[in-house]
């Protein structure tokens, strides 16, 4: 008689299966492998390469964003399962009511945000279709993306330098707060 596979040999197999498919593919799209192996995206970002995902209290999302609306011209994207949608432009400054993070101002960018189901903040650095790419992923309570914002680029591709400069940063200063509830 079979016995059923213990959650920790399953949660073993899953967590090889996802390194193997990020191995395969370094520089996909992370949500991709996520649907594939019916996981939260979070346990994807969590088996990226050490270095590659460093991770900050959820906490400091206000600070987070504060920080981002100084840099510049930048990408914000929500994917989903459903889709994926993109806006470029700076990242504009919020305000708090009616229990939202509420974003407006001189961006193409504006909503309403559920700010304190933001469990963490990763500073991702890896390929991203042969090009080095740094987003800032903000991750829910259910280990699914939130959003993420990405480094702007320059008219040949390449990352905007003071923008990877305060990226850095960033992800120095709030790493310092980082907590490992892992999915």
């Amino acid at each position: 008689m079979m016995r059923p596979l213990s959650q920790t040999s399953v949660s073993c197999t899953t967590e090889a299966s996802i390194r193997q498919g990020l191995e395969a593919k370094s520089d996909g799209v992370l949500e991709v492998v996520a649907a594939d192996h019916n996981v939260p995206l979070q346990r994807v970002v969590d088996s990226l390469p050490a270095g590659m995902a460093i991770a900050a209290d959820g906490s400091l999302f206000e600070q987070a964003w504060r920080d981002m609306t100084e840099w510049g011209e930048m990408t914000f994207i929500v994917h989903t399962r459903d889709g994926v949608f993109e806006c470029s432009g700076a990242i504009p400054p919020e305000s708090a009511g009616r229990g939202y993070f509420n974003v407006r101002g001189e961006s193409p960018l504006s909503g309403h945000l559920k700010a304190e189901r933001c469990r963490s903040i990763y500073f991702v650095d890896r390929p991203f279709f042969g090009k080095r790419s740094c987003p800032v992923h903000f991750i829910n309570i259910d280990g699914e993306a939130m959003f993420k914002i990405f480094v702007g680029r320059n008219g040949d591709r390449s990352l905007k330098g003071d923008q990877v400069a305060r990226f850095e940063a960033l992800r120095e200063m709030l790493s310092q707060h980082a907590h490992f509830a892992e999915f």
